[in-house]
């Protein structure tokens, strides 16, 4: 996705998590999520719950509370989602609706906090809804940021920044049983969508001339994808697919399963849960070269990290699967720094901060 060349890769001031006073005054809280309820299976709102402090009271979205209910923060994900629908006439009430929400923020003095996944939306919206996220971006007054190379988006100047890392999975999927690697397995999972790059990887793989190397696809297909992989895998007999949202017991057993982790995306990757979770079950990833993939590299050790300079292509497929079947057996690339409760002391900061630059 694109970057803009605004605002700078260093925060604009200290992480709130690391310059918060031990003696710090604390207050209850209560924060509103542009997100559903967790649901039993593994997702991004599961840390926002399990990370959050005592102090901090955890309520999910719905548009009544967001525009009558009573709370300190409003921390919004995916902006985007908040106002596509497929009529024409909900997308415009419910921009008009992100109209009055925001004058209620400013008026009341709400935080407006932007966890910033992603700089833009993965798939462009018409002009009505570009209009509405671009007087979203410059309501902002706290961006959070998932990596320390993330840049805020023109628009969001006025924001304070954080970095507040991507936590680790290793805590919720450890309760399902892992399987043994098959030697030569190669794995894609998560939604696919076109800029994934998933037809491009199959097309990469059918070049190998190993017929003992597999291909596995697994995750629910947005856009056409579907058919383009079902005819993949009647044409070659090594690549086999699960196009379907998995449950974590699956996600264990199919990640596990494999040697590879490849994540083909064509646009410059800033944050992937699914990478993070391919790590927490002990797995390298095969991505492309990026400012944040060689930020997690360093971080986590970079046998984990295969990176790939430009366009994938079988050479590069073979070269990540040497790579990775030089790990040692048993080793564990290093989250320690994405410890959930950690995350969760980092934002109530951050929080608190943006609370009080508005109330002062």
């Amino acid at each position: 996705m694109p970057i803009s060349a605004a605002s700078t890769t260093d925060d604009r001031r200290p992480s709130a998590g690391a310059s918060a006073s031990a003696d710090r005054p604390v207050r209850d809280l209560t924060v509103l999520h542009s997100l559903h309820p967790p649901d039993g299976t593994t997702q991004f709102v599961d840390q926002m719950v399990e990370g959050a402090p005592g102090h901090v009271r955890i309520e999910f979205f719905s548009w009544r509370t967001a525009l009558t209910g009573r709370y300190d923060v409003f921390h919004v994900h995916w902006p985007e989602l908040l106002i596509r629908r497929r009529s024409a006439v909900r997308r415009f009430l419910l921009r008009r609706a992100l109209d009055v929400l925001m004058l209620r923020l400013r008026v009341q003095r709400i935080p407006l906090v932007w966890t910033a996944h992603n700089v833009e939306p993965h798939e462009r919206g018409e002009a009505g809804e570009r209009r509405s996220l671009a007087r979203f971006t410059k309501a902002v007054d706290l961006v959070v940021r998932l990596n320390p190379t993330t840049v805020p988006p023109v628009g969001a100047e006025r924001a304070e920044v954080i970095t507040v890392l991507h936590g680790h999975y290793r805590s919720s999927l450890s309760a399902y049983p892992a399987a043994t690697a098959q030697p030569g397995r190669l794995l894609y999972f998560g939604i696919i969508r076109p800029y994934k790059g998933v037809p491009h990887l199959i097309d990469c793989f059918a070049q190998l001339a190993d017929p003992e190397l597999t291909l596995r696809i697994v995750g629910k297909p947005h856009a056409g994808q579907g058919e383009i992989i079902e005819a993949a895998t009647h044409a070659d007999p090594r690549v086999t697919a699960r196009l379907e949202f998995v449950d974590d017991d699956v996600v264990v057993d199919e990640v596990t399963a494999s040697e590879l982790v490849v994540l083909p995306y064509r646009e410059q990757m800033h944050n992937s849960g699914v990478l993070l979770a391919a790590l927490s079950l002990g797995r390298p990833v095969l991505v492309p070269a990026s400012p944040t993939n060689q930020a997690l590299a360093d971080e986590v050790g970079a046998p984990w990290i295969i990176q790939y300079e430009g366009d994938l292509d079988a050479a590069k497929l073979e070269a990540g699967l040497a790579a990775a079947r030089r790990i040692p057996a048993g080793a564990e690339p290093d989250l320690g720094l994405r410890d959930w409760e950690h995350i969760g002391r980092q934002l109530a900061d951050g929080y608190r901060d943006a609370i009080e630059r508005l109330r002062a």
